[in-house]
């Protein structure tokens, strides 16, 4: 029997009807279509609405989301949460770790300055095999994962700022 200590609470916070964005990087197109299709899922699932956005590449991500989450802000529908998409591919050089490492820490920063609940659904990969794995919902669906954690953030936000 499992430690009831232990045992991870599921958050019942209610967000039905919330708004999220989603930034995606369109390099790799079929990947992206695997990595949005997760994405999307869980969103429906959880009766959320979301805008899109495509972006050249994943370096493209962090900046799109802060414009459009200023402009959101400034036309008064903020959204609830964001969601970052992309793919980036290990090559001969040294572009995949500044590409990697750069866009991670730039969605980090935005998160933490912003308090806005994101999920990071940019895949790093070595292969495109295990780019594959990864964005397939029948896989390891990190696209879904993202979702997931923007979702979860996004219940955690309206749990402890309620009035």
């Amino acid at each position: 029997m499992a430690d009831a200590r232990r045992a991870p609470l599921k958050d019942q916070t209610d967000i039905t009807g919330a708004h999220a964005l989603i930034v995606e990087a369109r390099f790799y197109d079929d990947i992206q279509d695997a990595l949005l299709e997760g994405a999307v899922a869980e969103l429906k699932a959880a009766g959320v609405t979301h805008d899109l956005i495509t972006v050249p590449g994943a370096l493209e991500i962090p900046a799109a989301i802060a414009i459009a989450l200023d402009a959101a802000e400034n036309n008064g529908k903020p959204y609830d949460a964001a969601i970052a998409l992309g793919c980036v591919v290990r090559g001969d050089t040294i572009h995949f770790e500044i590409v990697s490492i750069e866009s991670s820490r730039a969605l980090m920063d935005l998160a933490v300055a912003r308090k806005v609940p994101l999920g990071n659904g940019i895949i790093t990969v070595n292969t495109d095999a295990q780019a594959w794995a990864r964005a397939r919902a029948s896989e390891l669906n990190k696209g879904g994962d993202a979702a997931r954690a923007a979702l979860a953030m996004l219940r955690i936000k309206r749990r402890l700022t309620k009035v």
